[in-house]
């Protein structure tokens, strides 16, 4: 067997470089242990180099390695390590095949809306996040979006992030990419989560319309346009928009920031609505208009984002007909449901036992049972019912953080039943 030597970055086999900058350059390598893939950013300190840019530099390091670690969401690239040898530093990341959104920044090559739509929700969702966490992005731009092959939302290089427990090692002065800065971004002002929220907006006004919303030949001009013109709203570029999105997108890219959106909450629940109405304009139903509809239901007040997502992704969404009895008593089963909208009937040798509404299961006690049981009674659409089909054998193969979070919901429920139970047994006698 032929062996090839392969080059090294530490302990990391290199198999190719998939990406260069500046000041960086990206290699995909395996893990040795594990056998995954991981992206390496090799961060490229210019000897030459100034001392206020080597320190810009390295403050930019600094900020992303310390993140190693401690960022773990299904829309952020994950950090696993970050190494300082001798003569290189370098990021150890979760490799994710696919694009940034610049690939889809342009009039010719835009994503449909309702795609737009869902990946600012996932962003939404992510920045909310590290906001909570104490991070603040500073670079969101189509650039620093990766769309994987598979359609996956990640936010990525947080270099010129600023935390707020470390703002002696982590704040820097003038970062950012011009065309997406907020006005108090350009002024050097004190920043928020707010300004990434500005940048988000700016990012949906370029995914929407191909066009960014301020544009000019020298950096003094745009700065000017940043901080006193108004924008083209996007439905004036794109008449096709929903008034909805435009509207969204302007309050998120208003220049005071008391105008603007004041929590990445109020930003999620004003998109939101947004999802409704592009189903009426006949768009399919999209992942984030279910994590919404979901994380509204008490049921899953145990489900972190992480869980709600897995938890998503591992049931499929149905609408059904009146009079469709989706259980029936003494068939064999092996999936479960969720109830979104509209009643159903279980009842039992014909007599109704109970009514269930929306932000129920039922037929889960298959899940808890180790192979495919016969079902004890039979569950009935009243009316035009959503649902999402679970299998048993898929949610026993999930996460233990989503399994954990769907027992302890099943629990709750099975007490409020035996409540239930015990009432009406008391009333009969």
């Amino acid at each position: 067997m032929k062996f090839e030597i392969q080059e090294h970055i530490g302990k990391y086999p290199v198999l190719r470089e998939i990406g260069s900058g500046a000041t960086s350059r990206v290699y995909l390598a395996r893990e040795p242990l594990t056998e995954r893939e991981v992206a390496i950013k090799v961060f490229l300190f210019d000897k030459h180099a100034d001392a206020q840019q080597e320190r810009m530099m390295h403050k930019a390091f600094v900020a992303e390695a310390s993140l190693a670690g401690k960022l773990n969401h299904p829309h952020i690239v994950e950090i696993f390590d970050a190494v300082v040898e001798p003569d290189r530093s370098y990021l150890v990341m979760e490799y994710v095949p696919g694009t940034t959104l610049e690939a889809h920044a342009d009039v010719a090559t835009l994503l449909p809306v309702s795609k737009v739509v869902e990946i600012i929700f996932k962003c939404i969702r992510a920045l909310e996040y590290a906001h909570r966490h104490g991070v603040i992005h500073r670079d969101i731009k189509p650039g620093n979006v990766l769309l994987s092959a598979a359609g996956e939302t990640k936010v990525s290089d947080f270099g010129a992030s600023f935390q707020q427990k470390m703002q002696d090692t982590t704040q820097i002065s003038g970062v950012g990419s011009p065309a997406y800065m907020s006005p108090e971004q350009v002024r050097m002002e004190p920043l928020t989560h707010q300004t990434d929220i500005y940048s988000l907006g700016v990012t949906m006004y370029r995914l929407l319309t191909g066009r960014l919303p301020f544009t000019a030949s020298t950096q003094p001009a745009l700065t000017y346009a940043i901080l006193n013109t108004e924008a083209q709203r996007p439905a004036k570029l794109r008449p096709e928009l929903p008034g909805l999105l435009d509207a969204i997108v302007m309050k998120a890219m208003e220049k005071d920031p008391a105008a603007r959106y004041p929590s990445w909450l109020e930003f999620g629940k004003d998109l939101s609505q947004a999802f409704g109405s592009l189903r009426l304009a006949g768009g399919s139903i999209s992942d984030s208009e279910k994590f919404t509809k979901l994380r509204d239901f008490p049921f899953f007040a145990d489900f972190n984002d992480v869980a709600l997502w897995e938890f998503i992704r591992i049931g499929t969404w149905k609408t059904i007909a009146p009079q469709t009895s989706l259980i029936r008593e003494g068939e064999t089963g092996d999936n479960f449901y969720f109830l979104t909208e509209g009643e159903v009937d279980v009842t039992l040798f014909g007599k109704l036992l109970a009514t269930v509404q929306p932000g129920r299961c039922f037929g889960e006690l298959l899940y808890f049972a180790n192979s495919a049981q016969r079902r004890t009674t039979t569950v009935t659409a009243r009316s035009q019912i959503t649902v999402m089909e679970v299998k048993a054998d898929a949610m026993r193969a999930a996460t233990d953080a989503c399994q954990s979070a769907f027992n302890k919901a099943c629990m709750r429920v099975l007490i409020e039943r035996l409540v239930y139970s015990n009432q009406r047994l008391a009333e009969a006698a």
